[in-house]
């Protein structure tokens, strides 16, 4: 309102019309994300990944002006008509692919970390403003500005999602875990469809990230969506002309980093580009290391102006220390404890020799196809194959009361108070494997039915899962918490490989998940702009599910092959009061999952229920001031049924299937660039989730998998002006997060991680040829915790100098 105030002629000035055209480059490639403006103006916008344009201006002559290094400018007359739309005919430019990510625009449009274009999110090229659903966007420019090297860190940056769990790289599940409005999810999307990765991510191959809000199961289904929302990880393309930049990164805890990206014309069709990483870190603890290789390599084949094939690999290889999680034995409640400071954990200590490490392995296929049908239609057909392996222990401690402690190791010295011990244990994996296959075919349209204009995408969708994960523990005695000259190194890889060699696997002891699932899915979403300013939106899905039964390491049937059938709606309206700048959107999202099968209170093995999630959601999106304020402020509400909770004192641990939860909140994001040397990210969320039926245990109570109920992110970056020093920037900023309640029962008793706030800075030089950078991480050195129903210290101050050379 206040920017508003400040200039109300520019945002709601009645004398404007709107340009519209396409941009190509000489070979009729679309020119995507390509900034256009107005000569002598700070009006403009960027292309849409097909190379559509649109944006309003003032009633008036101008020129259409786009220049680039090395390459002639294009300059196009047009003339504004208040109130109309004036086509501009096509605009073709001498430049390739390549050229266009160093456009130098006249219209010195510099929003630089606004990139709200998406053809994933909707399953349909639409700008931000003509989607009814809310999410972010965080670039690859804003990753690489933060020295950024993992996508679970990028995350920093979207409001309402929080980090739980860091990655343990277990066949499977190993990925790290976030909370998202409420709800628990992972990083599982990678280009619209399932791309597992069962490690940290590296962020070497990624140009941008989606955080896309709320249940998405019409469009994505229910495997790899969580009832909070998905995040989608796009990758980078290959370009025609050759391109490479290698860089070297070092930095505290022993960090060092090597990076390639390497892109190769092979023909005048063909395209090849690599993109590899290999990182060494340490630990901020006195034990600890981690070692990962990543490689992406991609092939893009464009076979003639109707069809184009693309091909792509990620590879991730690790060598990892686990990094400790402190469990409940005991119940904070027995313990008498309700927040971290009163316990005794010692932040520096791993408590166990850093050689104990685990061994994993991801690799992903992908192949497209795409076909113009017609001018109105198109055809893209993706084949995806994830391949995750892990072998080897991940060390884990109990959180025990003396009591416990002598129980378990009788004898041992009891000192004076209470909690002096932790049990020490690990959750292997033996040869564990998990593949999972989709296979899609969508066919796209943009056309008219009289006046309304529809875009729509009707999709096929097949999903195989084959997992083959072993699971077992060993348990490696009692342990002082906090003992002063304890030599906590003798939990070493020699014990670990003498005790499973005295263990061999058996049925008994370990915990198998060795199952088939399919999934054929089929959905169709239209989107309708029923007037240039009112757009609706309708969508719906049908998933069949099939699992094709369960069984232990003995090849023994545990549970019976069942079929459920999910559907899912989906709605939503925009109204644009100021066309193009301001969109009022309302949606109805619907979520559903296939849960496992549980054990009820007499032992039998029941077939649950569908799980259903339905979210109500408004709010506003804008793009004020030719594009300089970006941003989404929404209100939503979730209600989830047929959630699974055990039964209180089961002597069969059993479940029942007859909890509600309900989540809602408010979430603000802004992307802007208030002058042209400063761009602003920010970002808040509140949300408020508890369980409105089922155990009387957790009735009315915060869920501990909810994470914090308040999060807040910023970060100001400046760049010195161009007269001074050329590529010469600084940037600041940090989170926030408040309390964090990760147990939260009336028989368990309620246990909090305190708040904390994270700052972090930047300074750079960014040349055509090379790049340095500097930054800080954590720059107070604060102790503080996530958490997954534990505690897990996090890493403390950092400094990261890197370096690389473009060629």
């Amino acid at each position: 309102m206040l920017l508003t105030l400040i200039n109300p002629a520019s945002l709601f000035a009645q004398n404007r019309g709107t340009i519209q055209g396409k941009v190509t480059t000489n070979k009729g490639e679309a020119a995507g994300n390509v900034s256009i403006g107005l000569s002598g103006t700070k009006i403009g916008t960027s292309t849409l990944d097909n190379g559509d344009f649109s944006f309003k201006a003032p009633a008036g002559s101008y020129t259409i002006v786009i220049s680039y290094v090395g390459v002639q400018s294009v300059e196009v007359p047009v003339t504004v008509v208040s109130n109309q739309v004036t086509t501009v005919p096509a605009i073709i430019i001498n430049a390739n692919l390549s050229q266009l990510t160093e456009v130098n625009v006249i219209a010195n449009r510099s929003n630089r970390f606004a990139r709200k274009v998406s053809t994933d999110v909707g399953r349909i090229p639409l700008d931000n403003l003509e989607n009814a659903q809310s999410y972010t966007t965080i670039s690859s420019e804003l990753i690489k500005e933060q020295q950024i090297f993992s996508v679970d860190e990028a995350l920093r940056n979207a409001p309402g999602i929080q980090k739980m769990w860091d990655a343990t790289s277990r066949a499977g599940d190993g990925g790290g875990y976030f909370t998202q409005r409420g709800f628990v999810t992972q990083i599982s999307v990678r280009n619209g469809v399932a791309g597992i990765v069962t490690s940290g991510i590296d962020a070497v191959n990624v140009d941008k990230v989606e955080v896309i809000k709320g249940p998405s199961s019409t469009l994505f289904g229910g495997t790899v969506t969580s009832f909070g929302g998905l995040i989608n990880r796009v990758t980078k393309k290959p370009y025609e002309t050759f391109g490479a930049e290698i860089g070297h990164t070092v930095g505290s805890y022993d960090l060092n980093r090597t990076t390639l990206d390497l892109n190769t014309p092979l023909g005048s069709k063909v395209a090849f580009r690599l993109n590899t990483a290999y990182n060494y870190e340490g630990s901020f603890q006195n034990y600890g290391k981690s070692r990962t290789f990543a490689a992406a390599p991609s092939l893009s084949i464009k076979a003639n102006d109707k069809l184009s094939f693309l091909v792509e690999a990620e590879m991730f290889y690790g060598r990892n220390s686990a990094k400790p999680f402190f469990f409940f034995y005991d119940s904070p409640k027995t313990m008498g404890v309700s927040k971290v400071s009163d316990l005794n954990i010692d932040y520096m200590n791993a408590y166990s020799a850093g050689d104990i490490t685990s061994y994993s392995r991801s690799i992903n296929y992908f192949a497209e196809a795409k076909y113009k049908i017609s001018d109105k239609f198109t055809s893209q057909t993706i084949f995806s194959n994830s391949n995750s392996f892990s072998n080897g222990p991940s060390p884990y401690y109990y959180l025990i009361t003396d009591a416990t402690a002598q129980a378990i190791a009788p004898g041992i010295q009891d000192p004076p108070g209470n909690n002096n011990y932790i049990f020490r244990n690990d959750q292997s994996t033996s040869n564990s494997k998990f593949g999972a296959t989709e296979i899609q075919e969508n066919i796209n349209g943009d056309f008219k039915t009289g006046s309304i204009r529809h875009r729509f995408v009707f999709g096929l969708d097949f999903q195989r899962q084959n997992s083959n994960q072993i699971f077992f523990g060993n348990a490696y005695g009692i342990a002082p918490i906090n003992q002063p000259g304890y030599d906590y190194s003798v939990f070493n890889k020699l014990l670990v490989d003498q005790t499973n060699a005295a263990n061999p696997l058996t049925s008994a002891n370990t915990y198998p998940y060795i199952y088939k699932k399919n999934t054929y899915g089929v959905y169709l979403a239209d989107v309708i702009n029923i007037t240039d300013r009112l757009i609706a939106s309708i969508g719906a899905r049908a998933d069949r599910f099939e699992n094709k039964g369960t069984y232990n390491l003995d090849g023994l049937q545990t549970v019976k092959p069942f079929a459920q059938t999910g559907f899912s709606p989906k709605l939503g309206l925009i109204y644009q009061p100021i066309k193009e700048v301001l969109s009022i959107f309302a949606n109805y999202q619907n979520g559903f999952k296939n849960p496992d099968v549980f054990t009820d209170g007499n032992g039998t093995a029941v077939i649950p229920k569908i799980q259903n999630a339905n979210q109500a959601e408004g709010g506003v999106k804008m793009a004020l001031f030719n594009g300089k304020l970006n941003g989404t402020l929404s209100v939503y509400r979730i209600k989830v049924t047929n959630t699974i909770r055990s039964i209180p004192n089961s002597p069969v641990f059993g479940s029942i299937q007859d909890g509600t939860q309900t989540s809602k909140g408010f979430e603000a994001e802004f992307v802007a660039n208030p002058v042209s040397a400063i761009n602003i990210v920010a970002g808040f969320s509140y949300n408020d989730s508890k369980f409105t039926a089922g155990d009387p245990d957790v009735l009315g109570l915060r869920p501990n998998t909810a994470g914090s109920p308040y999060l807040a992110n910023l970060y100001v970056s400046y760049r010195l002006p161009q007269s001074l020093v050329k590529g010469l920037g600084v940037g600041f900023g940090g989170n926030y997060a408040s309390a964090n309640k990760v147990i939260n029962s009336v028989s368990q008793g309620s246990f909090e991680l305190p708040s904390y706030t994270l700052l972090n800075a930047s300074v750079y030089l960014d040349r055509p040829k090379y790049r340095f950078g500097l930054s800080g991480n954590n720059l107070t050195d604060k102790h503080y915790y996530t958490g997954f129903t534990t505690i897990n210290p996090q890493r403390l101050r950092q400094f990261v100098l890197s370096a690389s050379y473009k060629l």
